[in-house]
């Protein structure tokens, strides 16, 4: 491992052309990336691939083009507008298969860009608080650029470099990535009740960062011999953990051990995280493997849609022709949920968006909308109104029942397209 000053001097080898992958979500190499923007004003056709990439903002900005283009596997914050202007790319594909993009060389990778703790007494650095595809990235890369960060924590499992591994470095105490944690508004904290109705004792649950799944996990105090199989998990986890509820006890892979590929939140996660061999960082590859997830019995996966229609089709990726988001895992882990033992996948969202404005159940996705999950797939779909259960409905009975669970504004509206335009007697 070559040692230098800045973050600038570590990237000076980039040359014109290259395909560099960069470390993701709250682990993102920001100092790299600073440097990585000086940079690539010299160079051409850069190209920087990610996931969830977290203050961003130097690097795409619009002077760099012709200089940087992104390749995106998830629209984050600022490059979603880059995105639904052409100048980056989106790439629609589960997250369980980005590691194997990578394995079979579907997909170059020149450099890598990570953020790392300092080594331990045998040259380990840890990849910290994401392992996510960056692990894999890092087995095939023809070399390593590292932020040695003093305050990454140093988590267990698939996440540690040898200092051979890394090409070149430098050390800099940067604060993490903190993720707030945000009050639940009284239609989260409804909805969130309600999937927890339907949580049961000894499941292992699936869920994202966000509102509506803290206010689920708020409402399980009562529960027994939860376990945590995810790609990623926050801080509503550690009340749980803390006072036995999840246990992981009822698992069958990762026994007794919470298994996740990343994590954000504050201060008290990474402090939890940090040298904790009760918690795995495991590939995504493994983590989002549904056969590996439908090996735990009860798993119960709860994700969210932008839009929903009346046949049971999941739009999570894109408003319209206008990607948002990414497919990520949920279709991962619906279909984990579906092959488990008393599993079930759970989709929950708002009734409405647009300050009330507009519904999310709707009788036929926006134009150009992307279906994530088939109807085929969901077994619930949950709102502030309630619960509507998909698994083995008919297209009536599925349209019946979201209308149920819609905005009372927009029930009269959605039975008379279901009528006109479904051709559906309710």
């Amino acid at each position: 491992m070559r040692l230098v000053d800045s973050a600038e001097e570590a990237l000076d080898e980039i040359q014109s052309g290259e395909f560099i992958w960069c470390h993701s979500m709250a682990a993102t190499p920001t100092r790299l990336l600073e440097g990585l923007a000086g940079h690539a004003r010299s160079r051409r056709d850069l190209t920087l691939m990610q996931l969830h990439l977290e203050h961003a903002e130097t690097v795409t900005d619009p002077s760099l083009n012709g200089h940087l283009r992104h390749r995106c596997f998830f629209a984050g914050k600022q490059t979603r507008e880059l995105i639904n202007q052409g100048r980056a790319d989106y790439i629609p594909l589960f997250l369980s298969e980005l590691p194997k993009l990578f394995r079979k060389g579907e997909q170059r990778v020149d450099t890598a860009l990570v953020q790392v703790s300092p080594p331990d007494y045998h040259g380990n650095c840890s990849l910290g608080i994401s392992v996510e595809a960056t692990a894999a990235a890092c087995e095939v890369a023809g070399r390593i650029i590292a932020h040695v960060n003093p305050n990454m924590p140093r988590t267990h499992g698939d996440s540690f470099l040898n200092v051979r591994q890394i090409h070149t470095a430098f050390e800099s105490d940067e604060p993490l990535l903190i993720v707030g944690d945000r009050k639940a508004s009284a239609v989260e904290s409804r909805i969130g009740a309600n999937v927890a109705s339907l949580v049961e004792d000894g499941a292992c649950l699936q869920m994202g960062i966000g509102a509506i799944p803290d206010a689920a996990l708020r409402c399980l105090g009562d529960h027994r011999h939860l376990g945590i199989h995810t790609e990623m998990f926050s801080d509503g986890v550690l009340p749980l953990i803390d006072s036995g509820v999840i246990d992981n006890s009822a698992k069958r892979i990762g026994r007794g051990r919470t298994v996740t590929s990343f994590a954000m939140g504050g201060a008290a996660l990474y402090d939890f995280v940090h040298d904790n061999p009760q918690v795995a960082f495991l590939d995504v590859e493994f983590v989002n493997n549904p056969t590996v997830i439908a090996k735990n019995p009860r798993v119960t996966s709860i994700n969210s849609a932008l839009q929903i229609d009346l046949t049971g089709q999941v739009c999570a990726d894109s408003i319209g022709h206008r990607i948002y988001s990414g497919v990520g895992g949920q279709v991962d882990f619906v279909l984990g949920a579906t092959y488990s033992e008393q599993g079930k996948s759970i989709i929950a969202l708002p009734s409405t968006a647009r300050g009330g404005t507009s519904t999310r159940l709707v009788s036929s996705l926006a134009a150009g909308a992307g279906v994530v999950t088939t109807r085929a797939q969901v077994d619930f779909v949950v709102t502030e109104y309630g619960v509507a259960e998909m698994r083995g409905r008919s297209l009536r009975e599925r349209a019946r029942d979201l209308i149920a669970i819609a905005h009372p504004d927009f029930r009269e509206t959605l039975a008379r397209e279901a009528r006109d335009d479904l051709k559906l007697s309710l």
